[in-house]
């Protein structure tokens, strides 16, 4: 008897981003990258023609930040549009908080006051009256939450965005704000963008379980860890060869990027290019294939400073991960267990069922 063969999804296979309306594509265009301000990244040509190529092969979903290479990102897309117009079939997104002028403390952090003025200026290089999503980029630890939320709905109300999303926040900050979001009839944040990889799981402990239950859905960034996953860089005793972003920034003081490599990583950079080997796929293909298929993960940021790159990216959604080969990766990565999270395993958990079998429904 044969059996019906797996649908694979495709770039133009578009899923509900939390509980919203809003509809995206599996992998969504991260465009740190567009700009050569920052040492690394494409010119406008180039950028453009991997903007086109995502949108030609059916994605949707375009991600930037008022500060990515110095406000040029939002210019080039902003440029692209107005250019070859369907700005409108496009998700747009943006994102607010970091400082835009030294020595003012209120043009960045989460305040009023600087959510318009970044809003603003994103509006006015992206060339449009709107975004789509609108990003908090990161928790100042300072303005409260009541005041980001009632700003932000009063936008969504203007029609200035359409949607709310929170990047590199605090579990119980997102599960605060959405809790006083639907008491008091403010707009919910349907999205959360953090850092997700092989290499980087530690969300798993609090962010995905807050997903699943707040109906929120999870847009990781660096899945790659900033080209680590690529299979380009080598050990060679205490140095590292290869070329690119990660080689370029190294030793930086940016504590993403300086913790990268470490003897756990090198372990599963070695797991990941042989199973990638094994299958006859690439370990960009495979650390993406694995990303895309976690938990609350509704679409995958990935960059790309040449074409290339992004045809490698999209080939991640044409196969299947082999079981047995998904649970050395699995294995391989998985984070220490730490306390308190030891106690909600299996082997407490059925100390707590009296051994029975017991599930949840999150309907």
């Amino acid at each position: 008897m044969s059996s019906t063969p797996t649908t694979l999804p495709s770039l133009a296979t578009y899923s509900l981003l939390g509980r919203s309306g809003l509809k995206v594509s599996p992998l969504c265009l991260g465009t740190m990258t567009f700009g050569t301000e920052w040492g690394w990244g494409s010119p406008k040509e180039t950028a453009h023609r991997v903007l086109a190529r995502y949108l030609e092969a059916g994605g949707n979903f375009v991600d930037t930040a008022d500060g990515y290479t110095n406000g040029t990102s939002e210019e080039l897309i902003g440029e692209y549009f107005a250019e070859h117009g369907s700005r409108d079939a496009v998700v747009l997104a943006t994102k607010f908080t970091f400082n835009a002028r030294a020595g003012d403390p209120n043009a960045g952090g989460n305040g009023r006051k600087n959510i318009h003025r970044a809003l603003e200026g994103s509006l006015r290089r992206l060339r449009t009256d709107y975004v789509d999503l609108y990003w908090m980029h990161a928790w100042d630890g300072l303005t409260p939450v009541e005041e980001v939320l009632d700003t932000l709905d009063a936008l969504v109300r203007a029609g200035k965005i359409r949607y709310v999303g929170f990047s590199d926040v605090p579990a119980w900050y997102l599960a605060r704000a959405q809790t006083i979001a639907e008491l008091r009839g403010r707009e919910r944040v349907c999205a959360l963008q953090l850092e997700y990889s092989l290499v980087e799981r530690n969300i798993e402990r609090e962010h995905v379980p807050a997903a699943l239950e707040l109906g929120v859905g999870l847009c990781p960034w660096s899945p790659l860890a900033s080209g680590l996953l690529t299979g380009k860089y080598q050990r060679q005793g205490e140095e590292v060869s290869g070329s690119g972003r990660l080689a370029a920034i190294r030793g930086a003081g940016n504590p993403n990027f300086d913790k990268l490599f470490t003897d756990r990583n090198w372990e599963i950079v070695d797991t990941l290019v042989e199973v990638a080997k094994g299958i006859g796929r690439s370990p960009t293909q495979v650390a993406l294939n694995w990303i895309t298929s976690r938990p609350a993960v509704t679409s995958t940021l990935i960059g790309a400073t040449k074409v290339e790159q992004l045809e490698e990216n999209l080939g991640s959604l044409e196969f299947e991960i082999p079981r047995e080969v998904a649970a050395r990766l699995d294995g391989v990565s998985r984070p220490e267990l730490v306390h308190p999270y030891i106690f909600f395993g299996p082997e407490m958990r059925a100390r707590i069922t009296g051994g029975t079998t017991v599930t949840r429904n999150r309907g």
